[in-house]
């Protein structure tokens, strides 16, 4: 039997350049070498694609069958990587172009979220250029604690929790480090769960999970540094929880306009326990702590095989659109 030659992409010019390394090294390390012909490309911090540039021209040295990017953050995860894949006519993991880029834009996101009536936490949006203006009109009167943002980032990089208005200013000045527009939203006392979701026109969800931050919320060290967070899999939920964990994922995987796979980060507040849907990945981590293929795990769906599925997701994906009709 003929392998399918996969392309799988890592690295990128956003700040998860290691993380997106780890992911990458993880699946290198699963995929079954028997099925796949592995074709490794890493694109550099300065965007270099080493060692060449790939294409589904099965004429060309480096032709592959699919694509599976695992390049986490701005450039990769944003819609501009899948745009080059839709031009090259390739077929590849994860959202397309739209998806992609609205997972990646918590505003807009948010925005669409509330469009479909998901529950999602208050929040506020502010552009880089507004950053006085809105500390001049909101500043004392926002609800502290409050989690400021990177509208457009991933894996914590950039975030910070504010207690209070002298705070604020340099929580603002530390995400417009990173991105033009910033989200500023309520803080919640709630335990984080976590579903991930796998499939293109119906997707399933995974038993949810439950993140136990070591540090005060789940920053960048407490996910990539430090070992003493943890990861509850399955959460200790009840089957009514559960049940509405998995919709609500399911909803969010669809009214975000996502294929392939996703994570959907929940909010689960503690008062009330009240669920809000807090944000989609639509390339969530895949190194060997991360938790989509953990929940998948759990649910049955074992590293490798998970990886086979997405892969076969990605085919059948593209198959469907290359159905279309591209003349009139």
């Amino acid at each position: 039997m003929k392998k399918i030659r996969v392309g799988v992409i890592r690295g990128g010019r956003s700040g998860e350049h290691e993380v997106s390394l780890r992911s990458a090294e993880s699946i290198l390390n699963a995929m079954d070498r028997e099925k796949y012909d592995v074709v490794p490309i890493t694109i550099s911090h300065e965007g270099r694609w080493e060692p060449f540039t790939i294409s589904a021209d099965p004429s060309t040295t480096h032709a592959v069958d699919v694509v599976f990017p695992i390049v986490h953050g701005t450039y990769g995860e944003d819609g501009t990587i899948q745009g080059l894949f839709e031009l090259a006519n390739l077929p590849y993991v994860g959202a397309g172009v739209l998806g992609s880029a609205i997972g990646m834009d918590k505003d807009v996101m948010k925005r669409l979220l509330r469009a479909a009536s998901l529950p999602i936490v208050e929040y506020w949006s502010v552009r880089k250029s507004e950053l006085d203006s809105f500390l001049q009109s909101q500043l004392n009167s926002l609800p502290y604690p409050l989690f400021v943002k990177p509208a457009n980032l991933g894996s914590s990089v950039g975030i910070t929790k504010t207690h209070a208005p002298e705070e604020l200013p340099g929580a603002l000045q530390t995400a417009a480090e990173y991105d033009q527009k910033i989200v500023v939203e309520r803080g919640v006392d709630a335990r984080e769960i976590e579903v991930s979701v796998l499939g293109n026109d119906d997707p399933i969800a995974s038993v949810p999970g439950e993140i136990i931050p070591s540090r005060e919320f789940y920053d960048y060290d407490a996910k990539y540094v430090d070992d003493n967070s943890r990861l509850l899999v399955p959460a200790p939920l009840s089957d009514a929880a559960v049940q509405e964990a998995q919709q609500l994922a399911v909803a969010a995987f669809k009214a975000l306009e996502c294929s392939g796979m996703a994570r959907v980060d929940l909010f689960l507040e503690r008062p009330n326990g009240k669920f809000y849907v807090n944000e989609i990945n639509t390339l969530p981590g895949f190194t060997s702590i991360s938790m989509y293929p953990k929940l998948w795990d759990a649910s049955g769906i074992p590293y490798p095989q998970l990886i086979d599925r997405l892969i076969t997701l990605a085919i059948e994906r593209h198959s469907e659109k290359s159905k279309l009709r591209t003349r009139y």
